[in-house]
């Protein structure tokens, strides 16, 4: 049996065994990725120590005032070893500067200047997609799942609402074998962006609504922030085009008898002249898809 030391102070938190120092969780979020790589993470359940591949999958769809800011907040916390970006027929020139930098790729350039100048953005590990035309968030999710070729898939929302410096503890699960899908869930405790009652009311309704048909105890089954293992997603034929993804998505992953974790992360909503575009249509969209994914697909 191996010996075990678990070493703590104020600063640094390391588990040694009788073969070495297996992992020391405070450096996650300070390593710094390469121009030419990007940081594994290791499967707890592979005695070989396998480094498991992240894949950031974002769909995007008029969001020009933050898909600049948003790429760099996801590369600055060096987990992605790829981003897959899918424009969705974007009209307010998000789909022109998605493909001013694809064309900046293709010509052998490794980054680019964004924001004005105040920052650099790396290409080597952007994955660019154009749909073409507007198709909605599942079509859109579906493409980048097909084209993305890490281990792990983490969704994430081209605006500014959800904050990539919560990955770590996002894909935690995953990485020490307790989940095959992590739920990063507005509803447990995190800081978040005092906003409208009436989405917070149709987002608890809707999740029970959820957890009746599915037997689940989702606290936010709406969320942005899913991230799976490579084998879940690749497993189902999603069907929805639009936001009915994430009911549907929640109740194959109860048909699947998928493990599934969730995690308390922040929320900075934005409002409709900030660029919101779910409306209460989209929540009669969604209570459809819960009834027809659970029993009729």
């Amino acid at each position: 049996m191996r010996n075990l030391l678990l070493i703590c102070d104020a600063d640094t938190l390391v588990l040694i065994s009788s073969c070495g120092v297996l992992m020391d969780p405070s450096r996650m979020a300070e390593q710094e990725r390469r121009p030419d790589t990007a940081r594994t993470a290791f499967d707890a359940n592979s005695d070989s120590k396998m480094p498991l591949t992240v894949s950031v999958i974002i769909a995007a769809y008029n969001e020009r005032n933050f898909i600049e800011e948003i790429l760099r907040r996801v590369q600055a916390v060096s987990v992605a070893h790829e981003i897959v970006v899918i424009d969705d027929g974007s009209t307010d020139g998000t789909r022109e500067w998605l493909t001013e930098m694809h064309r900046l790729q293709q010509a052998g350039e490794t980054e680019a200047e964004i924001l004005g100048g105040r920052s650099r953005l790396l290409l080597s590990n952007i994955h660019f997609l154009f749909q073409e035309h507007n198709q909605g968030k599942g079509a859109a999710l579906r493409r980048g799942f097909d084209e993305a070729s890490g281990d792990i898939f983490l969704v994430q929302d081209a605006d500014l609402e959800y904050d990539p410096r919560e990955y770590a503890k996002l894909i935690e699960p995953i990485l020490d074998g307790r989940a095959d899908v992590v739920y990063g869930s507005r509803f447990l405790g995190g800081p978040q962006r005092v906003h409208f009652f009436w989405h917070y009311v149709g987002n608890k309704l809707l999740t029970l609504l959820s957890d009746i048909v599915t037997n689940l105890t989702l606290s936010d089954m709406e969320t942005c922030y899913k991230v799976f293992r490579k084998e879940v997603i690749r497993g189902m034929r999603l069907r929805s085009n639009r936001f009915g993804f994430e009911p549907e998505v929640t109740a194959r992953i109860a048909k699947g008898r998928w493990r599934i974790y969730e995690v308390p992360i922040s929320y900075a909503g934005r409002s409709y002249e900030e660029g919101k575009k779910i409306t209460w249509r989209d929540g009669v969209v969604t209570l459809y898809a819960i009834l027809r994914y659970r029993f009729f697909d």
